[in-house]
């Protein structure tokens, strides 16, 4: 009696581990949200500067303090790097999944490059494709938005903007990527 209780047991089980180990693996740890905040800050800050330059006063924050402000993520993007790389790993993964059920493949060529590619030497392609890809969302109509922004966040530690930033879109039910709860 005890052993046909026992099969139906371990497979429930063993079905219960998988779902939840799928579910684990189609959300992103909050912790990798926050070091891809502190890793993209710099160069968000400077692609707005380059979309926004002739908009910015020389005495306003971009251009007084908004150096300053990006140098103290500089400084932690190192640090911030693994947890960076692997959540870009898993948003290509997901776009190139979703560009195979669309019949184009692009997305899981440039997916399967890069892992093949040392961490390290996929670090200056991620931050290209990463700034071009902010500076083409910037609309000259909101730098001063971004201005604003910036210099609200200034006076925080690194550390407490980059999960400032997570919590807030852990709290406005960002679904791509959607964030593990803790």
């Amino acid at each position: 009696m005890k052993r046909t209780l026992i099969a139906p047991a371990l497979a429930l089980a063993a079905l219960g581990t998988a779902q939840a180990a799928q579910a684990q693996q189609s959300c992103v740890a909050p912790a990798d949200v926050t070091d891809m905040v502190t890793y993209v800050v710099p160069l968000a800050f400077d692609a707005a500067m380059q979309t926004c330059d002739a908009q910015y006063q020389a005495d306003g924050f971009m251009k007084s303090d908004g150096d300053a402000f990006a140098d103290r993520f500089r400084a932690k993007q190192d640090a911030a790097w693994p947890g960076a790389y692997k959540l870009g790993k898993q948003f290509m993964a997901k776009r190139a999944e979703k560009e195979g059920e669309e019949g184009n493949g692009n997305e899981a060529d440039i997916v399967g490059l890069i892992d093949q590619m040392p961490e390290e030497q996929v670090r200056p392609f991620f931050d290209g494709i990463i700034q071009q890809m902010i500076a083409s969302e910037i609309k000259t109509d909101t730098c001063g938005d971004i201005e604003r922004g910036l210099g609200l966040l200034a006076p925080l530690p690194v550390e407490n903007t980059s999960m400032l930033v997570t919590f807030i879109l852990e709290m406005s039910g960002v679904k791509d990527p959607q964030i593990c709860s803790n």
